[in-house]
């Protein structure tokens, strides 16, 4: 049984750089700190640095989407810090806000603006 995101991990060819990125985007630093993964705790949700890209490409298909209050205000930073957009913010239905970027490393990170989601204790 699926108990709901846990871990997203993006593969990185430079992961400093990527470290770097993640924590100017996110406004924190990893809690977990290694040469082989580094991870950030997002709201109870990990973010993971993989720094063995070996084999991985860019591509689109699959599309994270991270909780955020504001989808047109998180997008706005997501390209200030250098991601280019692939999705503008668009409803998709019920008042839920979507829009996804292509981060420096080839990896899409999707937003989502969700007035209906909770989470559940």
């Amino acid at each position: 049984m699926f108990a709901g995101l846990r871990t997203v991990v993006y593969r990185v060819s430079d992961l400093e750089r990527a470290k770097e990125w993640y924590t100017q985007l996110l406004g924190f630093g990893p809690y977990f700190d290694e040469p082989f993964y580094v991870g950030f705790n997002v709201g109870g949700y990990e973010l993971g640095l993989d720094p063995d890209a070996a084999g991985a490409t860019s591509g689109d298909s699959v599309v994270t989407y991270w909780g955020v209050a504001d989808a047109a205000t998180a997008l706005a930073r997501l390209v200030e810090l250098g991601a280019k957009e692939r999705e503008p913010v668009r409803e998709v239905g019920g008042g839920i806000l979507v829009a996804a970027v292509e981060d420096p490393f080839g990896n899409v990170v999707g937003v989502i603006e969700n007035p209906h989601f909770k989470l559940s204790s």
